[in-house]
């Protein structure tokens, strides 16, 4: 018993016997102005009140107190501990065993309703957990509701790493605490921790906090290992946590089960994996596919231009063949890059002031072959004001609009672009005459790997242009929009990009000066 519990116990017993005062003098003003002639059965109500408030020690002792005080003010000989008449004694002695029995049935009637009271908390709890699994997009959010759930029921800093498989590379900080590092070696043996019939081991660190290391689940490894810092408790303190612990775990495990979050976790895992190997092979097979298509393409170029080709109708026809299917290839695995990084790295963009102007008349250069006999209308202002962004990003992006617009137009039709600044940004719109949109298609048309069923059998591609350039766009701040009237009446393809004119005058004054 520590000193704490003790102090707590001496408080209790004070208040008790004042109880027990304040009934006496009750009583005593019952007996002699009345004229009742006996009131000792009402030092049953101090037992009562003691039993249910502080306990079986401050219940006994009420009882005692209570006989004391019956005997000492209202059993002859008055103001004496003795008792002359037999009967007397016999109503004491009733008097004791009625207490000590009202005293252990108001202890349990206590015991009872804080069971109910604590069952009734961890099925709010439970629930509680339940729709948060129910709602959790990813293992992150599994496992932080997991966490999360222990810590609010014990009371205690709980960290969860990961599976046990992998422990002791998981991320200690996920609940804001530090663990140890003999913790975390020991979470690593979560094979040995699942085997363990006592739930767990508990570690004592130099700090002297007691640490509990148990996996969440004995027959799945894949909800992981926790670690709960139980402070500096005693044995029984511990012993009592552990069993708390092992409670709610249990509760916890079977609603996991129910709701078959170790399958959501192995699919999550598999998904990760997967994704990231994919990635990574896209990167590895386009890198290695850049050095032999860079020679292709110089090749054919220099064939092109071959003073021996001149008059070579079928040669040049060949060689520009070769020349369009290399640069298409090309198109494609820089489109395979781009999807990459977007998806790995993310974009870090390198912003500075430009040109919107000289941005669009490099993009279109950059198409010229590609447009073919396309006519290109431009409708570019001269006052156009500079923009802060990244050039290399937007250009790329206007070259997958570009080449958007006429992969899916006739090779006589026109495509219109133009420029304007107003309401704090700049937009570029692409106008073409080509197959247009249906609702369908608009829907899903920013989304990756994602084409067209119209254009499937009879247009090449991949899906990931317009895909690229949204975000492309986004991470310099601006945003995308798409307009048609319908299957075969068009596409308008526009760009939003902010222009942030204090930056820009502050540019403007710096130039001057």
């Amino acid at each position: 018993m520590n000193f704490d519990r003790v102090l707590t116990e001496l408080r209790n017993i004070g208040f008790t016997m004042a109880l027990v005062a304040i009934t006496t003098l009750g009583v005593y003003f019952l007996v002699w102005q009345p004229g009742i002639t006996h009131g000792s059965v009402v030092f049953i109500i101090p037992v009562v009140i003691a039993a249910a408030q502080w306990g079986i020690v401050s219940a006994l002792i009420a009882s005692i107190a209570g006989v004391l005080a019956s005997a000492f003010f209202f059993f002859p000989p008055l103001y004496t501990l003795r008792v002359r008449d037999p009967h007397e004694v016999v109503n004491l002695t009733l008097f004791i065993f009625v207490a000590i029995v009202v005293s252990q049935l108001a202890m349990r009637l206590r015991r009872q309703a804080e069971i109910a009271r604590q069952r009734e908390i961890d099925m709010r709890d439970l629930y509680a957990f339940s729709r948060r699994l129910a709602v959790a997009f990813g293992v992150s959010d599994i496992h932080a509701a997991i966490e999360d759930h222990l810590a609010n029921v014990t009371q205690r800093k709980v960290a969860l790493l990961a599976s046990g498989r992998n422990a002791l590379a998981a991320g200690s900080h996920r609940a804001g605490i530090v663990v140890p590092d003999e913790v975390l070696a020991k979470a690593a043996e979560a094979a040995a921790i699942q085997s363990d019939p006592v739930g767990g081991v508990t570690i004592k660190h130099d700090n002297e906090d007691v640490w509990l290391v148990r996996a969440v689940s004995p027959r799945t490894p894949e909800f992981g290992v926790i670690a709960i810092n139980l402070g500096r408790e005693t044995q029984e303190g511990i012993d009592s946590l552990r069993a708390r612990v092992d409670t709610v775990l249990a509760d916890a495990t079977a609603t996991l089960d129910r709701l078959g979050v170790a399958h959501a976790i192995n699919e999550a895992h598999m998904r990760s994996q997967t994704d990231q190997l994919r990635e990574a092979l896209i990167g590895s097979v386009s890198h290695e596919l850049r050095t032999p298509l860079a020679s292709i393409l110089g090749a054919a170029t220099v064939l092109s231009a071959a003073p021996a080709l001149a008059g070579q109708d079928k040669l040049q026809a060949l060689v520009n063949d070769v020349r369009n299917e290399a640069e298409r290839l090309n198109h494609d695995i820089q489109n395979l890059l781009d999807a990459s990084r977007i998806s790995s790295d993310g974009l870090n963009p390198h912003t500075e002031w430009a040109d919107p102007a000289d941005i669009i008349h490099s993009a279109i250069e950059r198409c010229r072959r590609r447009f073919g006999s396309r006519r290109i209308v431009l409708d570019i202002p001269r006052d156009l004001p500079l923009v802060h962004i990244d050039p290399v990003l937007v250009q790329q992006a206007l070259v997958q609009i570009f080449d958007n617009a006429a992969k899916y137009s006739h090779s006589e039709s026109q495509i219109r672009i133009s420029a304007r600044a107003m309401d704090g940004h700049m937009a570029v719109t692409v106008s073409d005459q080509g197959t247009g949109l249906t609702p369908g298609e608009r829907a899903k048309m920013w989304d990756r790997f994602v084409r067209g069923e119209r254009h499937a059998a009879t247009t090449n591609g991949s899906g990931l242009g317009l895909w690229i350039a949204n975000a492309f766009i986004g991470a310099n701040g601006g945003k995308m929009h798409a307009i048609s009237a319908g299957a075969d009446l068009g596409t308008a393809v526009s760009i939003e990009l902010p222009v942030r004119q204090v930056a820009a005058t502050q540019m403007e004054g710096d130039a001057d000066e």
